[in-house]
């Protein structure tokens, strides 16, 4: 073999993991997105925050994109614009559960979207999964009910059943982008702007009904520096360091290979509740999430072969 043969044998490993380490950093950082989202928001800021974190994501976003954001159609507009609105439900869904739940069940739970999304597909496709996904999954249900559990068995907490809500919402998101034509050839920028611009207006009508808390305002005049701090984090990483990671990497690397990467989430989620934010975890929590991680991962190598 040639020198430059082996040059260029040795150099793709190295180019294959220069782009999976931004990935790895993204899901490290949503990993941390709970505990960071529970660090700043109580049940009284839920929309206020949410309005606070995407006004600072949404101009960076259009400026960047403004020539490709026009020249989308009317329909391409519609569809963005109805995925966008599913798109706030899911963010309300998971940072009122994340309120009322801790970083490490939240993170755990909404994994389960990797569990629900192949079974939403396997029932529209009228096609049977097959037994060793169908294992994965009920092995993850197994873990959810032991992480939620206390001494003996009890029902789940409200928010436990928030972020499970927000897991089967984001299967719904999943299913919408692949059946609704007129967004499949949007440019991803584009798509992501008026999707964020659907959100951003679900919350900001929900700010002005009087009875759900305070507004951007207020809240942002209570923030001390920690507050600023955790709000930059999900505005900054979580939000747009994340989403150019992902195109980026989707160029460089494999849906497939991003998308394993990402699926790391879960376990950076409990890591940091557990590290950081000092949450315990029982023997039968610890079970639990050996099985949802377990499960999930199980699930997916199912589904992907």
């Amino acid at each position: 073999m040639s020198s430059s043969a082996l040059l260029a044998r040795t150099a793709a490993p190295r180019r294959a993991w220069f782009a999976d380490l931004p990935v790895l950093a993204v899901a490290v950082v949503w990993g941390g997105s709970y505990l960071a989202a529970k660090g700043i928001t109580t049940g009284h800021t839920v929309i206020a925050v949410l309005v606070l974190r995407f006004a600072v994501v949404l101009p960076v976003l259009a400026v960047a994109g403004w020539q490709r954001l026009r020249a989308l159609t009317a329909g391409q507009l519609r569809g963005a614009g109805l995925l966008g609105l599913v798109l706030g439900g899911i963010f309300l869904l998971e940072t009122y559960g994340v309120v009322h739940t801790s970083a490490t069940n939240a993170g755990l739970i909404i994994s389960l979207t990797m569990i629900f999304t192949p079974l939403a597909e396997a029932a529209v496709r009228r096609k049977a999964p097959s037994g060793a996904f169908l294992a994965g999954a009920a092995a993850s249900v197994a873990g959810v009910v032991l992480l939620t559990q206390g001494a003996g068995f009890t029902v789940p907490g409200l928010g436990d059943l928030l972020i499970l809500g927000a897991a089967l919402a984001r299967t719904l998101h999943v299913l919408l982008m692949a059946r609704i034509k007129a967004v499949q050839d949007a440019d991803s920028l584009s798509l992501t702007t008026v999707q964020f611009g659907g959100a951003v207006l679900v919350f900001a009508v929900l700010a002005a009904v009087p009875g759900t808390g305070d507004g951007p305002w207020a809240a942002a005049a209570g923030f001390g520096a920690a507050e600023w701090a955790g709000l930059a984090f999900l505005s900054v990483f979580c939000t747009l360091f994340a989403f150019f990671v992902q195109m980026w990497a989707v160029r460089r690397s494999s849906p497939s290979r991003v998308s394993l990467l990402l699926g790391t989430e879960p376990l950076w989620a409990a890591a940091a509740g557990i590290a950081i934010g000092g949450e315990h975890l029982g023997p039968a929590g610890l079970a639990g999430a050996a099985l949802v991680l377990g499960g999930t991962a199980w699930g997916r190598r199912a589904v992907t072969g």
